[in-house]
């Protein structure tokens, strides 16, 4: 099988008027599913429930995108058995094969790219060029993935053998059944990436999509499916988290545990999975990816234009439901003033609205308990510094927050310690390059952080002893590119898995050294 070399998916240009015609008619063509029913998929086989979950378009929140079945104990326990029973022939088929239903689903994706786009900005709330990185992001891990697992195929290759009396091999073999618990603010990506990186690995899974999300989950089973992924491999069981995501974490044929989301519920999932219970032969593997509270710090050499606006693009992105958003901005202090004036300045220049239309830059966040918990936080941050612009936000029709710069914070307030997951973020002053990196490190998390700087004596210190996942140097703190930057983060934002790295499939294989005397 001939396999090209791995490059990331480029993004789509908007200001070709053919694209957004091609996107416009995407939206019109989606739209028309509004309200179908969906069920769940355990063993090949469709399943309808009388549970069920209305998921709704965060802009427009009396529209419901899709009513989807919903998984209860009994068909949890229902989808471990196909996992089971299906991971006896997966585990043993040609990784090439297996490779093969991650490049073929890359190809479905391509031809339905504006689809799948179109469908995150109506039921994730994901303006344009948000939910088209999206998708590319999505056809990227599947490109790489598949390559990286037939890299792994030649492990034996790296050991050596003594030639005169015997022969050496060392083999990386699956693990089992894993539980897959993807979140909804990349709800394609990441939701791809968690999927594939086990199956291509020779795993079987039970799928369970966020809550919010789980349409598109919906459609990468299809897309799955039509590439020749055999039935059982991927068991699509969304449901309650605390009762279905409780039920796989706890059960004890799960293999591994891999999750996106909160500090709270990964702390959860790794206690509950550090348990051994009746019947278990193994210590669960937990790959998890909790959030973070990410910094941009500007030095006073800094150029201020391009430190302002990536700024911007960082925390008001998506609305800065993003892990790797920037929530901080630590800046010297001689260019405090100005670097605020800049950023408030382009803040006030983004539209927000429904993401349906091109124009708008800032859609709503995904749902009430999160519009309720940013408005929290917003009334937190008018006592612990000072709004410059939002501050504002209205549940009305959709679920929107006006973008929002709280200036003048203290380190150790909690719009600067605690993760906010939407448009907001607070600025503070230092004195200098060290109290600046500090200050970066003062959080319980260690994701992302960028540093503005012209001083290479201060980017290097910054290389050293600023203590993240994903640093970057004179650029903005999200988009992380598969195979580029390996993403993950430190402390309390993870195990620093490193999603779209060169030995992130380990995680889902154990070693198998080997030999034959002769």
């Amino acid at each position: 099988m001939a396999i090209y070399e791995y490059r990331y998916t480029e993004f789509t240009d908007f200001t070709k008027k053919e694209n957004c015609e091609k996107y416009q008619e995407a939206l019109d063509q989606v739209s028309k599913d509004i309200g179908k029913k969906y069920p769940l998929i355990i063993n090949g086989e469709k399943i309808f429930t009388d549970s069920l979950n209305n998921s709704l378009n965060p802009a427009n929140h009396k529209e419901v995108v899709g009513i989807i079945s919903q998984a209860s104990e009994k068909e949890a326990e229902l989808a471990m058995g196909s996992a089971l029973n299906a991971f006896e022939s997966w585990k043993k088929t040609d990784p090439r094969v297996r490779a093969d239903v991650l490049f073929k689903s890359a190809k479905i994706m391509r031809k339905r790219r504006f689809e799948l786009s179109a469908l995150m900005t109506i039921e994730a709330g994901k303006p344009w060029p948000e939910a088209d990185a999206d998708t590319a992001e999505a056809i990227d891990f599947l490109e790489y993935y598949g390559r990286q697992m037939l890299k792994l195929t030649n492990a034996d290759e790296q050991v050596l053998s003594r030639d005169r009396f015997e022969r050496n091999e060392f083999q990386y073999i699956p693990l089992g059944v894993g539980a897959v618990i993807t979140p909804w603010n990349f709800p394609l990506a990441i939701l791809t990436g968690m999927t594939s990186s086990a199956i291509v690995s020779g795993n079987t899974v039970l799928l369970k999509p966020a809550e919010t999300t789980q349409v598109i989950a919906y459609k990468l089973m299809e897309i799955l499916e039509e590439a020749g992924m055999p039935a059982g491999v991927v068991n699509f069981i969304p449901g309650d988290g605390p009762a279905i995501g409780q039920y796989m974490v706890s059960h004890p044929k799960t293999r591994f545990v891999s999750f996106t989301g909160s500090k709270a519920v990964g702390i959860t999932i790794n206690e509950e999975a550090a348990k051994v219970r009746k019947g278990q032969k193994w210590l669960k593997r937990v790959v998890a990816e909790m959030g973070g509270k990410d910094a941009i710090v500007v030095d006073k050499d800094a150029d201020l234009e391009l430190a302002s606006t990536e700024i911007v693009k960082s925390a008001f992105g998506f609305a800065g439901q993003k892990c790797s958003a920037c929530s901080r901005v630590i800046a010297h202090k001689d260019i405090y003033d100005e670097l605020l004036d800049l950023a408030t300045k382009k803040t006030k220049q983004l539209e927000v609205g429904n993401p349906e239309n091109q124009s708008a830059f800032v859609g709503p966040v995904t749902n009430q308990k999160a519009f309720d918990k940013i408005s929290m936080y917003l009334e937190i941050g008018k006592k612990e510094g000072n709004i410059t612009i939002g501050g504002t936000g209205s549940d009305k029709y959709g679920y929107f927050i006006e973008p929002t710069i709280i200036a003048d914070c203290d380190p150790d307030a909690r719009v600067m310690q605690e993760e906010i997951f939407g448009p907001v973020v607070s600025f503070t002053k230092v004195k200098d390059f060290d109290e600046a990196i500090t200050v970066a490190n003062n959080t319980d998390y260690g994701l992302t952080g960028a540093v503005f700087s012209q001083n290479r004596d201060h980017l290097e210190k910054a290389r050293n002893d600023f203590f993240v996942g994903n640093l970057y140097f004179n650029r903005k703190c999200t988009g992380a590119i598969v195979g580029y930057q390996p993403f993950g983060g430190f402390n309390m934002s993870g195990t620093d898995s490193k999603a779209g790295g060169p030995d992130y499939l380990t995680l889902f294989m154990q070693g198998k050294s080997i030999t034959e005397q002769y």
